[in-house]
């Protein structure tokens, strides 16, 4: 059977999650509904990473088994035209036939987040469900020093939700950047694998850090404590966005 994979936006706004579930609309269940519409196949597909309600992506991957063969843009086209009647807020932005040996998954290399804050006196009306909306100034630049003490090979049960299923909490954090750019404030994180609720509890203990009410040294605190409860509140799923996953073999 030909395997594909597909890159897919969507807003999460509507769904409860990813991964389907029976309380709700689900991004996988849009996505599978699509395909069964299209091609009378029940599938079950593979995403790279599972996101919560209300949390977004730019550059979430999935794989699909198909019973033939597809030219790519057709069935990217043909994907995203049921997704349109159906009214889901989800787009296949490309598709390409993979080996049937790759998986979502398992064969990412990296992947990468962002999550981003709109700290200014006024409330949000345009982006209310695309950032997190801080009325307090906050210090990126503390923030981002703060961040770097997060950085690396590191036990993170300070910031894991205590519904993680994760075998180990033991995680290696690539990158964790601060910038602001007038009141957007963005917070970047690359790792190969994240911990249930790791970059939102890191965007709320960075935005404590930003107002002043933690260290930096607070920060590396928090983090060898081990111990959830010095974790700052966590950041609210409307900022998160996954941005883009590396596999081997993909462009630089």
């Amino acid at each position: 059977m030909p395997r594909f994979r597909m890159t897919v936006e969507y807003d999460g706004t509507p769904y409860v999650g990813w991964q389907r579930q029976e309380n709700g609309s689900s991004v996988q269940g849009a996505l599978e509904q699509a395909i069964l519409t299209l091609t009378g196949e029940t599938v079950s597909i593979r995403g790279a990473g599972r996101t919560d309600s209300g949390v977004h992506a730019m550059g979430q991957v999935i794989h699909v088994d198909l019973s033939r063969a597809w030219v790519p843009y057709k069935l990217r086209n043909a994907v995203n035209a049921h997704l349109a009647l159906a009214q889901e807020h989800v787009a296949v932005l490309n598709v390409l036939e993979v080996p049937e040996d790759f998986d979502a998954r398992f064969s990412a290399l990296r992947r990468h987040y962002l999550y981003r804050i709109i700290s200014r006196p006024s409330r949000l009306a345009l982006e209310a469900e695309r950032a997190w909306w801080v009325s307090k100034p906050l210090d990126h630049e503390l923030m981002h020093a703060a961040a770097q003490q997060l950085v690396g090979h590191h036990d993170f049960t300070t910031f894991r939700s205590v519904h993680c299923q994760a075998k180990s909490p033991v995680r290696t954090l690539d990158r964790l950047d601060v910038t602001r750019n007038g009141d957007l404030i963005e917070i970047r994180a690359t790792a190969q694998s994240f911990l249930h609720n790791q970059i939102r509890s890191f965007a709320g203990t960075l935005k404590l850090a930003g107002e002043g009410r933690m260290t930096v040294a607070d920060v590396r605190a928090a983090l060898e404590a081990r111990d959830r409860a010095a974790c700052g509140p966590v950041a609210p799923p409307t900022g998160l966005f996954f941005m883009k996953v590396d596999y081997p073999g993909d462009p630089a």
